[in-house]
């Protein structure tokens, strides 16, 4: 799909067609760049595919009619594949994989004739910095633009983001939430880019999936709902059902109360696997840590618009988790001896926020953010900067200083 233009923007796909029918392929520079601070992610990608798609069909009239006819195709299987005969379905994907040799025989890879430079995923650049180069004949590389600037500018933005909020936690993890704010499409490239930017875990197997992990969770509402509204029963069958390597961290605000539910599922727990005298609370410290039978943190989760039952009602910056909530909650956890129960804190958490928690000494152990992952914004651009070798930039563009950049075999 790459190599037959299809997620290109047509006046880029154009250039390489009207330089091919041209019998023209000038030799330039392309530089790559961002407009503000930046954590630069996706270079990796970009890097792939220039690798494959870097080239052009030695008979494009031929290759343009299997594109189509594999297209088609691909369509019958998708209808074919939840309905469809095992004969059909085979016959089809046989299909399927014979158009797909013939286009490849039809490529033709010029790879190596452009010389890349880039930095690393994870670097940090400044407005107008060059972070990579794409040197040598446009012909071969002019439709793949629009492809190379998504695919940088979307995970450049994550990772900035959430570089931000690293940043303001000071060491604390911070875990990324997002994925249910945009489309299942590009959860594998937004939790990359939230990992080269210092998170400490993602909540889907597709955040993961590049580096091989799995995706973290606490136990929900939508389970704590599916108990009739019990947090406690709801961490005892989540405690029952799940793999002892999972740690056990409950939301406690489903009754706007977090230190009241908190104290509830300690007890409860200390009931079903230490003791009937589930009021001794100079005991329940049995009940904290990792693993099975065992509650390794809560989290606090109230909504902007209430005020948790423990905090006094003062102004604004009393409702959802606010400061009080959790010193009130470390205090009472700490007189329990619940000195290991960790409390994790989320909803509407930004860095301005984080900040200001951590500038009051916020006894926070970890904290979760969401939507705000998804708010920044980075434009990449890419320009010619030279061609055949001397300086050729529209007004108010040069070629930048390369030294930080690295060859790309």
């Amino acid at each position: 799909k790459i190599r037959a233009g299809y997620y290109s923007d047509k006046y880029f796909l154009r250039v390489s067609q009207i330089l091919r029918k041209e019998h023209y392929n000038p030799h330039v520079l392309y530089q790559f760049f961002v407009r503000k601070p930046a954590v630069v992610v996706g270079l990796d990608e970009a890097l792939a595919i220039l690798q494959y798609c870097v080239g052009y069909y030695s008979d494009e009239k031929n290759a343009h009619h299997l594109y189509r006819e594999l297209r088609e195709i691909q369509y019958q299987l998708y209808s074919a594949s939840p309905n469809g005969s095992d004969d059909e379905i085979i016959e089809l994907s046989t299909s399927r994989t014979k158009i797909r040799r013939q286009l490849n025989e039809l490529w033709v890879n010029c790879r190596d004739q452009i010389q890349v430079k880039a930095v690393y995923d994870g670097d940090r650049v400044e407005p107008w910095e060059p972070f990579m180069t794409i040197e040598g004949p446009q012909q071969y590389f002019a439709y793949l633009e629009t492809i190379l600037l998504g695919v940088i500018a979307r995970p450049t933005a994550t990772a900035t983001a959430t570089a931000k909020v690293v940043k303001a936690a000071r060491g604390k993890p911070i875990l990324f939430f997002p994925a249910r704010f945009d489309h299942f499409w590009v959860q594998a490239t937004d939790g990359y880019a939230a990992m080269k930017a210092g998170a400490f875990g993602v909540s889907t197997d597709a955040n993961a999936d590049y580096w091989g992990a799995e995706g973290l969770g606490t136990i929900p509402h939508a389970l704590i709902g599916a108990y009739q509204g019990s947090t406690s029963a709801a961490c005892l069958a989540f405690d029952r059902q799940i793999s002892e390597d999972v740690n056990r961290i409950a939301l406690v605000d489903w009754d706007n109360d977090c230190i009241g539910t908190t104290l509830d599922i300690v007890k409860a727990y200390y009931h079903a696997y230490y003791s009937d005298h589930a009021e001794d609370s100079m005991q329940w410290s049995r009940v904290i840590g990792p693993g099975k039978h065992k509650l390794w943190g809560v989290r606090f989760d109230t909504s902007g618009s209430l005020r948790d039952k423990s905090v006094i009602p003062q102004n604004k910056l009393s409702l959802g988790v606010c400061p009080e909530l959790v010193y009130r909650a470390r205090q009472v956890f700490d007189e329990h001896g619940l000195h290991e129960l960790k409390i994790l804190v989320s909803g509407g958490f930004d860095a301005e926020r984080i900040e200001l928690f951590e500038n009051l000494g916020v006894p926070v152990d970890s904290y979760g953010v969401g939507s705000n992952l998804f708010k920044e914004k980075i434009d990449v651009t890419a320009d010619v900067v030279t061609v055949e070798g001397k300086p050729c930039a529209k007004i108010g563009r040069k070629a930048g200083n390369f030294d930080r950049l690295t060859s790309v075999a």
